[in-house]
Order: C-alpha cells, then sequence, then structure tokens
C-alpha cells in the first residue's frame, strides 16, 4: 500500500484531511481570506480570525455552500496549500480519497473529482467515496453487512440523512438546516428579545458552550450593538431563550428523519429498530438534539465520539484496510 495517500471530507465550515504518512487528521476551518481580488492573504483558522473583522479591501468567504463547490478556484488553492502544508513542501505523487454527499448531482459529483485534478497536488489516482459510507465506517459501524443503518450527519449548512446497507446507500436525503440555521436563530432571538445584534462568531459560540451552561445554570454573556443607542454592550441571555429558537430546526431534522423512515423497506426497518440512529456531523453536539431525535422518532440515539472528523476516520479506514476498498470508485469517464 503506497503510504502517501490523503482522505479528504470538505464540509462547508471545517476542512477535514487524513495524512497516511503520519497517520494524523487535520482540522482548518475551510475558509480563504483575499486581498485586493487576487492576493491570497490569509487560509484556513487564521482567515476565520479576520472574519467579520477586515476592511473592505480583504474579501473572506467559504468556498463551499450547502455541501457542495461554489467557488472552484479559491477553494483548488485552498487544497493546494493544506497538502503542502501535510507534505511539508516536498510534494510527491499521491493517492486521493474525497467524500462526497449522495444527494447531489452529478456535476457537482464530478466538481469534487476535478477539485483535485486541478489543484497541482500530484494526484496518482483519485477515487470517491459516498460521505454516509464513510461516516459509518469513523463510527465503527461494518457497513459492508446487509444490517440497516441510519446516519445522521448534522453538517454547517446541510444535515444528511442516510440508510446504508452493503456498502451502499438505499435511501439519502439532503436537507438545507443545519449548524448555520442554529447560529441565525440565536442571533435572530437575540435582535427581538434584547435588541442587540450580535456577530456570527459570537452566536456560534453560545450554541457550543450552551451545554456547559446548562449544567452550571448560567446564562451565556454577549457582547454586540444596541439597536437603539447604537452603543456596544453586554448582555446575559438565559439559556432557555436559545434552547425556544432552537426547538424549529431541531423538529425539521426529526421530521426529515420520519420521512426516511417511513420509506425503509420493512427488512431494514427492523435492523434500524434494533441498533438505533446514528448520530455525527459538527454541529450533532448542540445541546438537547440527540434527545429531540430520541423522542420524536422513539428510536435510541448513538452519538458518535468524534463527530467532526469520523468521515476522515472512515476514509483513513478505507486507506488502510483493503477490505473495504470496495467501497470507494472512480468517477465513471476519468481515467485514473
Amino acid at each position: 500500500m503506497a503510504n502517501n495517500a490523503f482522505g479528504i471530507d470538505l464540509g462547508t465550515n471545517n476542512i477535514k484531511i487524513y495524512s497516511r504518512s503520519d497517520d494524523s487528521i487535520l482540522v482548518e476551518k475551510n475558509m480563504i481570506a483575499i486581498e485586493n481580488k487576487n492576493t491570497l492573504f490569509a487560509y484556513g483558522d487564521s482567515a476565520f480570525e479576520m472574519y467579520e473583522k477586515a476592511p473592505s479591501n480583504i474579501h473572506i468567504t467559504y468556498p463551499l455552500s450547502s455541501g457542495v463547490i461554489a467557488d472552484i478556484k479559491n477553494m483548488e488553492t485552498l487544497v493546494r496549500y493544506f497538502i503542502f502544508d501535510l507534505q511539508k513542501g516536498n510534494g510527491k505523487p499521491a493517492d486521493f480519497y474525497i467524500a462526497v454527499p449522495t444527494d447531489v448531482t452529478e456535476v457537482e459529483k464530478r466538481a469534487f473529482y476535478d477539485l483535485i485534478k486541478d489543484s497541482n497536488v500530484k494526484a496518482r489516482k483519485i477515487m470517491v467515496v459516498e460521505k454516509a459510507v464513510a461516516d459509518g465506517l469513523g463510527m465503527e459501524i461494518d457497513v459492508k453487512n446487509s444490517q440497516g443503518v441510519l446516519v445522521v450527519n448534522v453538517g454547517y449548512e446541510t444535515t444528511e440523512i442516510s440508510i446504508l446497507s452493503l456498502g451502499g446507500i438505499v435511501l439519502s436525503r439532503l436537507i438545507k438546516t443545519g449548524g448555520l440555521k442554529f447560529d441565525e436563530a440565536i442571533r435572530a432571538a437575540i435582535r427581538k428579545e434584547f435588541s442587540l445584534i450580535i456577530g456570527g462568531k459570537t452566536s456560534e459560540m453560545v450554541k457550543i458552550s450552551l451545554n456547559e451552561l446548562e449544567k452550571e445554570e448560567r446564562g451565556a454573556v454577549v457582547y454586540g450593538r444596541d439597536i437603539v443607542t447604537g452603543l456596544p454592550v453586554e448582555r446575559e441571555i438565559p439559556t432557555r431563550l436559545v434552547e425556544e429558537c432552537l426547538e424549529e430546526h431541531f423538529n425539521t431534522i426529526v421530521d426529515n428523519v420520519k420521512v426516511i423512515l417511513e420509506r425503509t423497506p420493512p427488512e431494514l426497518a427492523a435492523d434500524i429498530y434494533r441498533h438505533g440512529i446514528y448520530l455525527t456531523g459538527g454541529a450533532s453536539q448542540i445541546s438537547h438534539l440527540a434527545e429531540r431525535l430520541a423522542t420524536g422518532t422513539g428510536l435510541r440515539v448513538n452519538v458518535s465520539e468524534n463527530p467532526l472528523t469520523s468521515v476522515c476516520l472512515g476514509l483513513a479506514k478505507i486507506i488502510k484496510d483493503d477490505n473495504y476498498k470496495s467501497v470507494a470508485y472512480a468517477i465513471e469517464g476519468m481515467s485514473r
């Protein structure tokens, strides 16, 4: 097995890259800062540091939107720089395994392939893996046997609900609800209740710390701009308000899981009843989501231990274990 191989999970918010040579996973913000329209200023976490703070000549963007590539040129730049960082500058030919969402068009899938091909990363071969299959492997599920497995991956802009069996996907549904919608709901609730405008990073911090705040029975302290006076202020936000504003989005996810379950063949449904739902994805850690899913469906919810990197851990398994090589495929009509 070639030692030089990479597994790439392009998330809208975070890019995760598994490197075979040192058996590590790099997790960075999937962001790029461009100065004066054509000069790379920063990328990854350092670009995120500047987000919502940069002057007008520095444009900071996410090259991915709703799980698909929106800005291929900037995405190629990001992939190239991250791979060079991992290779420490010596660009040797490598194999690439890239995770793609199931419920996207063939053109959008091909864009993931073209992205690696055109990034100047010396790709020896490019293989595609369905994201949900990699998720299952990353959560230690044997996806190649005939049992039905329901995986719910809650990402930044999308939630992917998939039923796996025999190394493939039986049913899949991609909905545009995820961490970003949660953040927006928190911002809207704080604006309405406290006449306070807060930034995206602040609402994300409130969302992430919700679990901790509830345990300690204290509110979230936020800083923002008062709508009435226009001055910067500090406010303490009760956790109950945050919970209430997220309820609607939790219900959307639960309703879509039910839709998939209603369409599931009975034999697979029996397996899912026995094993429960597997919940993963960066935004799945939010407080109360797992409980809402359990009460809404009546099924046990298995929460991933590594929700952010479960896809990458699955890709690592495919790269290392020949037994799972068959779940990766090359896009038809393209040479290796």
